[in-house]
């Protein structure tokens, strides 16, 4: 960890990578989730615990909006930042926080990783993952894309394909069924989006100012504003499976399949 002079004469840790976790309270299909308790430890804590554990992370941090949230991460030993209760996305969330850690701790990270509140399942390799796609300095943003296998989800509007070049940068991410395949004998492969980034500090914080875009707007995927605005956004190849809780019927299919992906 180096240190730097800021333009205000301060001096700076420069950490490599840190994590921020948005997660609010208020839900609309279920709400209070973050705290929700699955096995012995509300959601927050898995994904908090998950988040430490990655190889490549110095620190990590709740973003919230609700001081139960809050208390709850102080509670178990976490870090937590209040935000305001106005943000749209995540990304806004987090963006707010980032520059409340920055002032508070005087830190200065060069890579802000994006994991949801409600992955309790994610595994640090994949933060690992995504903070390594930033190696390469033609990227901008970082994420991860599974080849599908179970027909059902080509067809679902709920999960998000991911089209990308040789070297790994997105073309386009959809919620239709992309690529089209013209010939029928041709093989299928397809691809879901699974939605946790990295970003380069100043990327993040130049994404959270920019406005929604045409094709934001139409499919409804923030990550299509990134793309319309020119910014490069590598994909890596996962073979991990997470499990986003947004109804309390994924809360019994993550109980479930807990043991499975610990």
């Amino acid at each position: 960890m180096s240190k730097s002079i800021s333009k205000y004469g301060i001096i700076n840790k420069v950490m490599p990578a840190i994590v921020i976790i948005p997660a609010r309270y208020a839900s609309t299909r279920f709400p209070g989730k973050p705290l929700c308790p699955l096995k012995d430890k509300p959601i927050i804590q898995h994904v908090y615990e998950r988040a430490s554990s990655a190889k490549r992370v110095d620190a990590v941090y709740v973003a919230t909006d609700n001081k139960m949230i809050f208390n709850a991460v102080l509670g178990f030993g976490g870090r937590a930042v209040m935000t305001s209760d106005q943000h749209q996305s995540g990304t806004d969330r987090i963006a707010e926080a980032l520059l409340k850690v920055e002032e508070t701790e005087s830190i200065r990270p060069e890579i802000v990783v994006n994991v949801q509140g409600d992955e309790p399942l994610i595994r640090p390799e994949m933060i690992d993952d995504v903070i390594g796609l930033l190696y390469d300095q033609r990227a901008d943003i970082g994420t991860l894309a599974k080849k599908i296998l179970s027909p059902d989800e080509i067809a679902n509007q709920h999960v998000v394909k991911a089209v990308f070049g040789m070297e790994g940068f997105a073309i386009y991410f959809s919620r239709a069924a992309l690529p089209y395949y013209r010939d029928d004998n041709a093989e299928r492969v397809y691809y879901k989006h699974i939605g946790i980034y990295s970003y380069r500090r100043d990327v993040l914080l130049q994404f959270s100012k920019l406005p929604q875009t045409p094709l934001e707007d139409a499919e409804k995927l923030e990550q299509l504003r990134a793309l319309e605005n020119g910014f490069k956004i590598k994909i890596k190849e996962t073979e991990f499976e997470t499990i986003g809780v947004d109804t309390p019927e994924d809360l019994e299919r993550a109980e479930r399949c807990l043991s499975i992906y610990s």
